[in-house]
């Protein structure tokens, strides 16, 4: 038979009309690879800036308080305000709430008048070894800016090569600045988030397609409970990962393990069932199962790139970070970090357990309510 245009354009108005139907999978062809290009061209940053930086001022002269002003206006330091002694200083470290505290010894800049080259004490987060080098090899040139404004007049003597005093950097929780240190952790937030999400999803939008769920539907169980009843079992999933990821990473990759097993073991049952209901709300949507899994890759986008998981959460831009908060993966992956590096305790990870929580409780809530609707 003849080539037929007629019957071609025939089969090509199908497809046209196919694909307008199918609304989730055009959504997705048009909006994956601008969420891509946005993420992709703002998140990924090699060269960290505006990391949170705390100062312990133990001297206030004028070559002190230059050096903090350089700082503040260099776009590699955020100064966020002053700490009092070590142990605050180490806290802030501890919780996230600075990367770099910078301490000013006593008698700091009459030592550096004196010739005795003291020296200035950079305590970095070195969990993240990609945030401490292009910060502390920024140093040189802001520290050259402060003695350029203050060695000026009868102490202008003092500024030449090389600085009238050192730059000592002492890197807390990966000392070795290994990247599998940091990465490791950080694979179980996004490990569990591709696997949950998406085995959840298909494994429910299966019975749609095949039939059963609507012999479900027609049982009385409510929402909740077939909410419940449907993921509780990929928890036993989560806990297989959990337990082989664990052992992998402490003994093939040494990763230590120092803070306290209770909050880890808490912060991950709660990033589970998170993941579960996530993965109950994609099926509440999806039609198919070619539906669900291309929503549930959407959410693995977000949870690489806005996590916090490649890149320094605090270097991104203030919209990725409102948008990184509501991403579970964000407040998991600091859980981990901060307990298996920074040997940090439940009441430590406190604020992130309960972002778990709420997410947990709204996404739920979400999920019922669509399955409700899809029941009438």
């Amino acid at each position: 038979m003849r080539f037929s245009f007629a019957r071609f354009f025939a089969v090509l108005a199908k497809e046209f009309i196919q694909m307008r139907r199918d609304r989730v999978t055009f959504a997705m062809m048009i909006g994956l690879p601008v969420a891509q290009l946005l993420l992709f061209g703002f998140i990924i940053n090699s060269d960290a800036r505006h990391m949170p930086t705390l100062i312990e001022l133990n001297d206030t002269g004028p070559l002190s308080r230059a050096i903090v002003s350089s700082m503040q206006i260099s776009d590699y330091f955020d100064v966020q305000g002053t700490v009092r002694g070590p142990d605050a200083g180490e806290q802030a470290l501890r919780d996230g709430r600075a990367s770099f505290v910078v301490v000013f010894p006593d008698d700091f800049e009459r030592n550096v008048v004196r010739g005795l080259r003291p020296d200035l004490l950079i305590v970095a987060d070195a969990s993240d070894p990609s945030a401490v080098g292009g910060a502390v090899g920024a140093l040189s040139g802001i520290v050259q800016t402060a003695m350029s404004e203050t060695f000026s007049g009868p102490l202008a003597s003092l500024e030449p090569a090389p600085p009238p005093f050192g730059v000592a950097v002492h890197k807390m929780y990966n000392p070795e600045g290994r990247t599998s240190t940091n990465i490791v952790p950080g694979l179980l937030a996004i490990i569990l988030s591709m696997t949950l999400v998406m085995m959840t999803a298909v494994a429910i939008v299966k019975e749609t397609e095949r039939g059963t769920m609507e012999m479900l539907i027609a049982t009385p169980a409510r929402p909740l409970e077939v909410m419940l009843g449907k993921i509780l079992p990929y928890v036993f999933v989560g806990y297989i990962q959990t337990a082989v990821f664990l052992l992998t990473g402490l003994t093939l990759f040494s990763v230590p393990f120092e803070g306290s097993a209770w909050a880890f073991f808490v912060g991950f049952n709660l990033f589970i069932l998170v993941n579960l209901a996530l993965g109950f709300l994609i099926s509440a949507a999806a039609r198919s199962q070619m539906q669900a899994m291309q929503l549930s890759m959407f959410t693995i986008l977000p949870s690489v790139l806005l996590s916090g998981f490649l890149f320094p959460f605090a270097a991104m831009p203030g919209w990725a970070q409102i948008l990184g908060d509501v991403v579970p993966a964000t407040h998991f992956l600091r859980i981990v970090r901060a307990v298996m590096l920074k040997g940090s305790a439940i009441g430590d990870v406190g604020g992130e357990l309960w972002a778990l929580i709420a997410l947990l409780v709204v996404i739920s809530v979400i999920a019922m309510l669509r399955y409700r609707q899809t029941l009438d």
